[in-house]
């Protein structure tokens, strides 16, 4: 066959080249002195396409978190009333950091560019309150009926949030070289362990992603499988004397 009857490689979708052509211009000259004028002239397109995918040059940087928002909202609709409620919301947030560990080298210069724009880090905050909305939202019809139960959907949803965010930033910082999953599942232990109602599964049971603290959460594999340790605390103590406790029992300093 001849190099003549070789088909071009395909052009990206719009949206796509939108996005390669935004980010490009953000690492050249710098995403205030990038303009909308800018992204469509090297895109090769027209600024009504590019509005028609994005409703400001803001939406460009994050061009992934209104899909991964709505899996995240079908993921917890298709919920049953046998899973527990606290370890749903953990699997939930994963769905966030997969979203992230997909295209990690994106994912990285996205977290420089919105470390050095005031209005980007803005931005952020407001799609992670979105996130933390419908889990909240979810976690309330789970615990309808119980006098706190407002208060515990609240709370529950801020800490998945907070553990999954403290995850993602380490991810990130390490330029997505460590493992992601394992990263996220150490942290959001903590919220099981806490919270839920199962005992945390350690990673190395579960498929990537499915669920489950981080054997290293609770200092690895016991030496003798048999040995179970019950932990009682008071219901209203705070988070971090619940983990000590926990890292005492199993023999952590």
């Amino acid at each position: 066959m001849s190099s003549s009857s070789v088909a071009p490689p395909a052009k990206p979708p719009m949206r796509d080249a939108l996005v390669a052509a935004a980010f490009r211009l953000f690492l050249e000259r710098g995403y205030e002195q990038t303009t909308v004028d800018d992204i469509v002239a090297l895109a090769g397109v027209g600024r009504r396409s590019f509005f028609r995918y994005f409703p400001s040059k803001e939406d460009v940087v994050f061009p992934d978190h209104e899909g991964c928002l709505a899996d995240m909202t079908a993921f917890l609709a298709a919920d049953a009333p046998e899973c527990e409620p606290v370890r749903r919301v953990c699997d939930a947030a994963r769905l966030v950091l997969r979203m992230y560990a997909e295209n990690p080298t994106f994912s990285v210069q996205r977290y420089r560019l919105t470390k050095q724009v005031p209005g980007l880090r803005a931005y952020e905050l407001s799609v992670v309150w979105r996130y933390e909305r419908a889990l909240a939202e979810y976690l309330r019809g789970r615990y309808a009926g119980r006098p706190d139960g407002t208060l515990r959907a609240d709370v529950v949803a801020a800490a998945v949030v907070a553990a999954h965010n403290n995850a993602l930033r380490s991810w990130l910082r390490s330029e997505g070289r460590v493992d992601a999953d394992e990263t996220v599942d150490h942290a959001l232990g903590y919220v099981q362990a806490a919270f839920g109602t199962e005992a945390p599964v350690p990673a190395g049971a579960v498929g990537a992603g499915a669920g489950g603290a981080s054997a290293a959460l609770f200092g690895g594999p016991a030496e003798h499988p048999d040995d179970v340790v019950v932990l009682v605390s008071r219901r209203d103590a705070p988070l971090w004397r619940v983990v000590q406790e926990i890292e005492t029992a199993f023999g952590r300093a």
